[in-house]
């Protein structure tokens, strides 16, 4: 076995065994998905909630067997079922415990309604913009069917191992990043199952060792779907901020994800409209092609701040694809403190938010 694959680590795993069964995950069809690189192993085992116990061994042995082959850095294998419906998920999901980042003092969602609004973008020059403004920061790429910030942030690699499943995040211009893409081909499809995806995302959090650090950027997957609200019911966010741009069909979407975030009480603490308008490199004349201040009516509506607005423009489009962020390469162009503005907005209401979790409240008899 001088090759580390996918067939080395099944040809492993034909010889675990599932007890009371004739058979091995991989006879039984129990192994529901396997992601083999660069010495990083992940495997999704099948099972249903009345084996989940007895599956806990065969799990464990699943992941003695694989350590013990010759190129094996990190391996983790994850139990996964069939839910009867969303709703049990959710109602068996909120009794679970909220999933935090051992020594990281804020944990902050950047979400959207709907993909194509440029969230990525955004996570990611306000992390660096917070990072400028002197904070501690580290950005966590939760979009495991679309992992963008390798790409966005310059980093390429893989995070070594450090013990026993513990990760070392990558850096990029002093902030901490993971993401499924640092584990697999930036081609290779990600055909997972919700509940691997959950497991996924608890290993990013958990297992990385992200400490110390001030906050801690979630780029969300867009949308609202089962795997949003999980993620956001699950983990011990401070609060959100809801990217949109300023058209009818986004605002519709951005809707949603503020009712999702209030649904499971996390605060939303701001609304920033991406794309908000253009200006012509050649005759500077200014065109709003997707219309104009619709997130900042949107965040009247419900209450919400407005953190600014960011143009649509060529430059923090070259700079996103080539890993470097406009607000670090291009650090005086106007765009660069848009995003500086929001930022120190962002970390302001941060500090309202603490002060007044921490406000005592006032009883009367």
């Amino acid at each position: 076995m001088n090759e580390l694959s996918d067939d080395t680590i099944k040809q492993v795993l034909r010889q675990v065994p599932v007890p009371g069964q004739r058979g091995d995950i991989i006879s039984l069809k129990l192994l529901s998905g396997l992601v083999v690189r660069d010495g990083i192993v992940r495997i999704s085992i099948e099972t249903t909630p009345d084996q989940i116990e007895m599956m806990e061994g065969v799990r464990k042995n699943c992941e003695k067997a694989i350590r013990g082959v010759p190129g094996v850095q990190n391996v983790t294998a994850v139990l996964t079922e069939e839910r009867k419906d969303a709703e049990t998920q959710t109602a068996n999901q909120s009794r679970d415990q909220k999933l935090g980042a051992d020594g990281v003092d804020k944990i902050i969602a950047i979400a959207s309604g709907k993909g194509g609004v440029g969230k990525s973008t955004t996570a990611v020059n306000v992390a660096m913009a917070l990072a400028r403004l002197g904070n501690k920061v580290g950005i966590m790429d939760a979009d495991i069917y679309g992992p963008s910030i390798p790409r966005m942030m310059g980093v390429d690699g893989h995070p070594s191992s450090i013990g026993e499943n513990r990760l070392q995040p990558l850096q990029s211009y002093g902030v901490k990043c993971m993401s499924m893409g640092f584990l697999v081909g930036e081609d290779d499809p990600m055909i997972w199952r919700g509940s691997m995806v959950m497991s996924a995302l608890e290993q990013m959090l958990n297992d990385v060792i992200w400490a110390p650090l001030d906050i801690l950027i979630v780029d969300m997957p867009p949308g609202t779907g089962d795997a949003q609200l999980t993620l956001a019911q699950r983990t011990e966010l401070a609060g959100a901020v809801i990217i949109s741009t300023p058209q009818d069909i986004a605002l519709m979407d951005a809707r949603r994800g503020i009712n999702m975030f209030r649904k499971v009480h996390v605060p939303i603490l701001g609304i920033i409209e991406n794309m908000s308008h253009f200006i012509c490199p050649e005759c500077g004349k200014r065109s709003d092609i997707f219309s104009h201040g619709g997130a900042r009516k949107l965040g009247n509506t419900f209450g919400i701040d407005f953190l600014g607005e960011i143009a649509l423009d060529i430059g923090i489009r070259e700079t996103s694809d080539n890993g470097r962020p406009i607000v670090i390469s291009k650090a005086s162009s106007p765009h660069a403190q848009a995003y500086m503005d929001i930022a120190r907005k962002l970390q302001d209401n941060l500090k309202k938010l603490n002060t007044f979790q921490k406000t005592p409240k006032i009883v009367i008899d």
